[in-house]
């Protein structure tokens, strides 16, 4: 790692966005996102939670997230909303949003597929994991996480078992300013969609959207439940599916999109 992450290096590089974020880095841990879950009720705001390795790290629907020390950028952010939890739908797409457009600003382009990955040159470069726990008063903490890789060695990404991309020019760039811009543009974003909902991200989020007008196929346990043309998002973040029975909305569950195959 070409600079060692610390808190104090972290905030002072922040902008006025994450000024009142606590940040915390920690050389190992499970999962990040499991960390702060189970403080969730004992936090005082919001709370950045950095692990240089994390040896139990999760994506959705319980899969296992991969990942090496100094090549994968593992956070999570703890951050209270006002709730209700079903307001909270779209969310992993909104972080998709202002993580897409940080790295755009730093010279990476990238694509965003729903519900919850960039991409960049059609493999995964990063994971979105939003967990929820209710609190007191109804207000909602939800916990952020991301697993970025910036280097992808042959040996993770045998691991893995499919391509994966990366990002090795940023990898050089200072591991604290790089974290700082995340965390700053994460930390705007999250209080817009705490006052807006997704709809200020929809228009957004479609400008990335990786299969616009593209076939694909709508997938729970490798069964097939829906296929047609991928038409965006809705002011919701709904996937909006044009079928051959007309349009259908996806709420995203469990369920992952797959480009359709080819026909013969």
């Amino acid at each position: 790692m070409n600079a060692i992450l610390t808190g104090a290096a972290i905030g002072a590089r922040c902008a006025a966005s994450a000024a009142h974020v606590a940040i915390e880095v920690v050389a190992e841990t499970g999962s990040t996102n499991a960390d702060l879950l189970a403080r969730a009720a004992a936090l005082p705001g919001p709370t950045l939670r950095i692990a240089l390795q994390q040896t139990a790290g999760r994506g959705r629907a319980g899969r296992p997230w991969l990942s090496e020390p100094g090549a994968t950028l593992m956070f999570s952010l703890a951050w209270q909303f006002k709730g209700p939890l079903q307001r909270l739908v779209g969310l992993p797409l909104a972080v998709g949003v202002a993580l897409a457009e940080t790295l755009a600003a730093l010279g990476a382009p990238v694509k965003l597929k729903w519900p919850n990955d960039l991409i960049k040159d059609g493999s995964k470069l990063a994971g979105i994991l939003v967990e929820t726990q209710v609190g007191a008063g109804g207000s909602v903490w939800a916990v952020v996480g991301l697993g970025l890789n910036l280097l992808m060695p042959d040996k993770l990404e045998s691991a893995i078992g499919r391509s994966a991309a990366a990002l090795p020019w940023l990898a050089q760039m200072e591991r604290n300013e790089l974290m700082a811009q995340l965390l700053s543009r994460l930390a705007g974003a999250l209080a817009e969609f705490d006052d807006t909902g997704f709809a200020a991200f929809s228009e957004r989020w479609n400008r990335l959207h990786a299969h616009q007008g593209q076939a694909v196929q709508i997938l729970d346990a490798g069964r097939v439940l829906q296929q047609g043309v991928a038409a965006g998002v809705d002011q919701i973040g709904r996937l909006l599916l044009d079928t051959a029975q007309g349009r259908v909305e996806i709420l995203s569950g469990d369920v992952s999109l797959r480009a359709a195959p080819e026909a013969p």
